[in-house]
């Protein structure tokens, strides 16, 4: 799954590295190297711009809420579990086939975390033992330091206790696109920590390369087999793993030392 991110990059730099063509300066979002679920994030989409009369589609940068909420929802409260979507499924799943037909975005990310539980305190948590297990965080992300950019669907609902003039009428939000973990070992992998991602979570972000941004942010690419060609992971060895702080665990703490690299924790310990 994807739970937890980090996402640090300033608008000006986004939007060279996307193309973007219009973003709005009152949505700027502080860097945040602990985005958690129902926070706003930035995300890139194609859509017309609202009072132009023109119908072509614009790279926009935009400020989403992470937790998708359906717009036949009766009420946002569970946006909060609707973070993730699962790629294998997503195009058939009543709450995102219609945001995958025609409401694709990219959230852009320096990388994911994720928790890896110690192997004796599985076994006590397997056992119904009560002891909290200890969870070391990983942080993945791109080997060459360039951006994550995650797959992701958004969609719009209104809030019919609002008046149409009320600035909260509206809601825009968002979630991201899963897949099963990478097996393949890890690049620096030198016998300390996760061969592979799978050994972290069966699950992780379906990050897209930049070949397929244009063919998966055009909304007007609609035929479902097309756009379920597009969701494949970037090649083994993309992305990197490393250990960081417990720190990161708590989401009222923030600040790029989230991402200080730790020494690997010895392999048995975890596995």
């Amino acid at each position: 799954m994807c739970g937890r991110y980090a996402a640090s990059r300033r608008p000006e730099d986004l939007a060279g590295i996307f193309e973007i063509e219009k973003w709005d300066a009152e949505e700027t979002l502080a860097p945040d190297w602990n985005v958690a679920p129902t926070k706003d994030v930035y995300a890139v989409l194609e859509r017309p711009l609202k009072n132009t009369g023109d119908p072509r589609p614009v790279r926009q940068l935009r400020a989403l809420k992470w937790g998708l909420v359906p717009s036949w929802a009766k009420s946002p409260e569970g946006a909060a579990r609707m973070i993730n979507a699962r790629a294998e499924t997503v195009h058939e799943k009543p709450a995102y086939r219609r945001a995958f037909l025609g409401r694709r975005c990219l959230l852009p990310a320096d990388g994911y975390y994720e928790w890896v539980t110690g192997v004796e305190e599985r076994q006590l948590e397997e056992q119904g033992r009560k002891k909290r297990p200890r969870k070391q965080p990983y942080f993945v992300t791109p080997v060459d330091g360039s951006v994550m950019a995650l797959a992701g669907l958004y969609e719009f609902w209104r809030d019919r206790t609002l008046p149409d003039d009320h600035p909260r009428a509206w809601w825009a939000t968002c979630t991201v696109l899963t897949t099963d973990a990478e097996t393949s070992e890890l690049p620096g992998y030198e016998g300390h920590g996760p061969r592979s991602l799978d050994r972290i979570h069966p699950r992780m972000p379906l990050m897209l390369t930049p070949d397929r941004w244009q063919d998966w942010l055009d909304p007007n690419r609609t035929d479902v087999d097309d756009l379920r060609s597009l969701l494949v992971p970037p090649a083994a060895g993309a992305v990197r793993a490393y250990p960081v702080g417990t720190e990161v665990s708590n989401v009222r703490n923030n600040g790029p030392e989230l991402l200080k690299e730790l020494p690997a924790p010895e392999e048995e310990t975890l596995f």
